[in-house]
């Protein structure tokens, strides 16, 4: 009877060791590179790099920087909850010809705190006729 008692308890133990992980929050980045090709000067720079939250508790970004001033990063005000999307929004200044290759530092709550995301492609003059 004591033998089945201990047993139990251990087994009951260690479903409560499994079920009392701490919560962590979890970035995944669809992609952690934009490619703008071959852009004119003048187009539209803002682009959008996607992720999810795929842990079990809130995301919190914290900071978002770039490289230079030449490159303008938006990040979500609000947490993140589990299993839901967010977006950080880049916009690249591309009055600047010139080829583009800048990173753009994420830092959260994550259990990976800092993401570096990366932009690259070239800013053309438009061809005169």
């Amino acid at each position: 009877m004591m033998k089945n008692l201990i047993a139990i308890l251990f087994v009951g133990m260690l479903s409560v060791s499994a079920f009392a992980q701490e919560k962590v929050a979890k970035i995944e980045f669809k992609t952690d590179v934009i490619d703008y090709g071959t852009i004119l000067k003048g187009a539209d720079g803002v682009r959008v790099f996607e992720f999810t939250n795929t842990g079990n508790a809130p995301l919190i970004i914290t900071k978002v920087s770039s490289t230079c001033g030449c490159t303008i990063p938006k990040k979500p005000e609000a947490p993140i909850l589990p299993g839901d999307k967010g977006e950080i929004q880049v916009k690249y200044n591309t009055q600047i010809v010139d080829p583009i290759r800048k990173t753009i530092t994420v830092m959260s709550n994550a259990d990976t705190p800092i993401v570096a995301l990366k932009i690259k492609g070239e800013v053309v003059e438009p061809k005169t006729k």
